[in-house]
């Protein structure tokens, strides 16, 4: 368009006779003229990119390319910082952008180009029913959701109880060399050397479950482990009364492994609620065997003969079951248990009594979360926040059945 305008220039100048003058005073006003014209056909088409329900509906690359008197093959190879654009076209086309706030269609662009993208999944064992069943659920659920755009997922298993396994798991992921990982990690000091390869190869990551703040990953998604745990101190306490003097914390450890850095900065948070405010409170400690399951009843039976006197208690992982379910059996109907996570076998002892408090943290949703975050930063370019934490739920029998209603 501004060709055809500098050509009608001329010919005006040549038939005013003062062509130099002529063309400098013309120029401006045509220009101011277009500028003028610009502003009101974008402010046009902003009004008008409305449906019904006030959501924006997109700029077309043509109607870029006719605003811009340029062909539709220039705006996309300006949008897409391609060569073979003159400077002139290139800036004209850029203002037009601007002045709309374009944003180019990364969904479509992405279904275009047909790429396959494969991720890899390293999560602790576990079998079925037990809390990363559901992890693994949200994980499936993503893929199918996202499924237009060829995404693949490997899943990789390590034995929380044993670092060389996951050292072992993480290196097979790092011979995958996968356009993205998410994972559960491990003690840091475990876990860095994973991260470190990882950035080496320039593979984004994400957490779930747990936070290493040494090796920041692109993304987290869980609970703030320490506040879950200094809410459950509060909880239990609300539940003990203020005169309590001794409580027990539940663990299932192997070789002094907890099996998680959600587990233990939970006790963290714990510890430091009952400092604050139950500082003369007796925290007894019960090391169930992560790994022989059969000792269990003995161990328990040992502890509550031991200590008759202690009718609170809490476990930091997702097993509060193997108490219920032993308190079931006993009888025993004076002890008040909290734990966390919504396995059935928890549910279970939760509507029975058994168990008194189970806090929840959306272990599918953070599975399902985790894939869309990969995808969302790998395929649609958005920005990622850093955490994401997931609500603090505490249930009851009372309201256990309103929750899995949501």
């Amino acid at each position: 368009m501004q060709s055809k305008l500098k050509d009608s220039l001329f010919f005006i100048a040549f038939v005013c006779g003062h062509k130099d003058t002529t063309i400098f005073v013309i120029t401006k006003i045509v220009i101011y003229l277009y500028r003028k014209y610009l502003d009101y056909y974008c402010a046009r088409a902003q009004k008008t990119m409305s449906k019904t329900m006030n959501t924006p509906e997109r700029i077309r690359i043509k109607d870029i390319a006719k605003m811009a008197d340029v062909s539709v093959g220039t705006v996309d190879r300006v949008i897409h910082g391609r060569s073979g654009v003159s400077e002139a076209s290139r800036k004209r086309v850029e203002e037009i952008l601007e002045k709309l706030n374009y944003q180019p269609n990364m969904y479509a662009s992405a279904l275009a180009s047909n790429k396959k993208y494969a991720f890899a999944c390293l999560l602790p064992q576990h079998e079925a029913g037990e809390y990363w069943t559901e992890v693994e659920s949200g994980i499936h659920e993503a893929l199918t959701t996202y499924s237009d755009f060829n995404i693949t997922v490997k899943l990789r298993y390590y034995d929380p109880y044993d670092y060389r396994s996951f050292a072992r798991e993480a290196r097979s992921i790092v011979e995958m060399t996968p356009d993205g990982v998410l994972f559960a990690p491990t003690a840091p000091q475990y876990t860095t050397p994973f991260t470190d390869e990882l950035e080496k190869l320039d593979i984004p990551y994400i957490y779930i479950d747990s936070n290493i703040k040494e090796a920041p990953a692109l993304s987290f998604f869980g609970q703030n482990s320490h506040q879950s745990g200094y809410f459950a101190a509060r909880m239990l306490m609300l539940l003990a009364g203020e005169d309590a003097q001794e409580i027990v914390i539940f663990r299932k450890i192997n070789e002094g492994i907890v099996g998680s850095n959600q587990q233990e900065r939970r006790e963290i948070g714990f510890r430091e609620y009952m400092r604050e405010h139950h500082p003369g409170c007796r925290i007894w400690e019960l090391d169930l065997h992560a790994k022989r399951d059969g000792e269990d009843a003995q161990m328990l039976d040992d502890f509550f003969r031991a200590h008759p006197t202690v009718k609170n208690g809490i476990t930091f992982n997702s097993k509060a079951y193997i108490i219920g379910e032993y308190l079931q059996r006993h009888r025993k109907t004076d002890f008040n248990l909290m734990g966390y996570d919504l396995l059935k076998r928890n549910v279970d002892c939760l509507k029975e009594g058994s168990i008194f408090f189970l806090i929840a943290q959306q272990p599918t949703l953070q599975g399902f979360d985790g894939i869309k975050a990969l995808c969302d930063h790998l395929i649609l370019k958005k920005e990622i926040a850093r955490e994401n934490f997931m609500p603090i739920d505490l249930l009851t029998k009372e309201n256990i059945e309103f929750y899995y209603n949501r």
